[in-house]
């Protein structure tokens, strides 16, 4: 959990200015929802291993004996939890309020979740999500409006380049099915699976006989590895075809195709699609299609998402198509090029110490009716640091300021 001095601060907030602009662009409307979830509904099982690393808030009223009593029951401790995404806050704001929302609702959430990680470079225990979701749509639309998006507000970052990876978690049911795997040792090998990038196919072949695996679908999943060349470039039927077993039949490849077509059409044949067979994403409430965002600049993924039909039938009581995409704040806020303020301009007025107050407070007024932003700082002996600050906390302009001024007789002088 971090401080940001006000430089910092002003930097995230002109990424998140631009993030939040490009997505209601896009039709997205913003939703607030607590900081704060019931126990039961963050440890429903739907959030993998990040519900065992969620900080859960002590019942009120339990006295110490009450609390050694309730030591071995984490349900007996907490009743709430800070949330440790925002996809599961929002399925109980759409469970509670779909009568006030449209059929088809897409939404944008931008805010702080939690997390008890262990904290190292670009992982914090507090972080920035930025999610859109499209609930009550079952079709390719809603994954090809939150891909292109995704990558719009990526160009509008300057963040061109990035590759979105692709797949479909029936897909690697079906390929595991294909290779002999029985279904009880799916969810083990999908975690092994998803260590591809980091310990090669040998790493995975190696890791799934230690498991215990099925020798002979072992040998076979190994056969498909040692000619699988991974992701495969472009994304069409074909493509996608071609980089799976021979012979395998699934929906899921047409659906994915369908996907691919739409963001074709609207951001051309050379859309930054890729087909990756093993793209896996831990999160146990995906069901469908799911994504990362590659970009040649880091070697973690920018962002990810997928479908999570599932979920709002939890609380709901019936069956809610929903997919979704989050943006990694604190991976890219870090990346961006230094914008430049919006501002028209940004000025400090250094002043003399026997200025009178009533002539700063209307010079300053003035200043800001006109567009600017305006500090003020009583002039020191040594004027260069405090130059350098107004610099670093983004001021483009000074002026000096002595009693009897005006806006009119202020010489404003560039600061860079």
């Amino acid at each position: 959990m971090r401080d940001f001095l006000p430089a910092d601060k002003a930097r995230r907030e002109r990424v998140l200015a631009i993030i939040r602009e490009r997505y209601r662009a896009h039709g997205f409307d913003e939703i607030e929802t607590p900081v704060v979830e019931d126990y039961e509904r963050l440890h429903a099982g739907i959030g993998g291993d990040n519900e065992k690393l969620a900080y859960n808030v002590l019942r009120r009223g339990l006295d110490a004996d009450g609390i050694r009593a309730a030591a071995d029951d984490p349900a007996a401790l907490s009743d709430l939890g800070l949330r440790y995404d925002l996809t599961v806050p929002l399925a109980r704001f759409y469970a509670s309020h779909r009568s006030e929302l449209p059929a088809v609702f897409r939404a944008v959430q931008i805010a702080p979740v939690w997390r008890a990680e262990r904290p190292q470079k670009g992982r914090y225990r507090q972080f920035v999500q930025c999610d859109i979701d499209i609930i009550g749509d079952a079709s390719a639309r809603a994954e090809a409006e939150l891909i292109t998006a995704t990558l719009d507000t990526l160009d509008a970052l300057g963040l061109e380049g990035g590759v979105m990876r692709i797949n479909d978690r029936r897909l690697l049911d079906a390929m595991l099915e294909h290779f002999g795997f029985p279904e009880a040792e799916r969810a083990g090998i999908l975690i092994t699976i998803d260590k591809l990038d980091k310990i090669g196919a040998d790493g995975v072949t190696a890791e799934l006989r230690e498991r215990s695996s099925t020798p002979a679908a072992v040998d076979v999943f190994a056969e498909f590895l040692s000619r699988e060349k991974g992701s495969v470039s472009g994304f069409g039927e074909q493509q996608i075809r071609d980089a799976l077993p021979a012979g395998l039949h699934s929906e899921a490849i047409d659906a994915l195709a369908a996907i691919g077509g739409a963001v074709a059409g609207a951001r051309g044949d050379a859309a930054p699609l890729v087909f990756d067979p093993f793209l896996v994403r831990g999160m146990g409430y995906y069901t469908g299609t799911i994504f990362e965002i590659a970009h040649p600049l880091v070697s973690y993924s920018l962002g990810g998402g997928g479908r999570y039909d599932g979920m709002i039938g939890r609380f709901l009581g019936e069956e809610v198509p929903a997919v979704g995409f989050s943006i990694g704040f604190e991976r890219i806020v870090d990346l961006v090029a230094d914008l430049a303020d919006a501002e028209q301009s940004a000025v400090v007025l250094v002043h003399d110490r026997d200025v009178p107050v009533a002539e700063l407070v209307a010079i300053k007024a003035q200043l800001i009716a006109r567009g600017d932003r305006v500090r003020l700082e009583q002039r020191p002996k040594n004027l260069k640091p405090l130059l350098e600050r107004a610099v670093a906390d983004g001021y483009t302009q000074f002026a000096t300021v002595r009693a009897g001024a005006t806006v009119q007789s202020l010489e404003l002088r560039p600061l860079r």
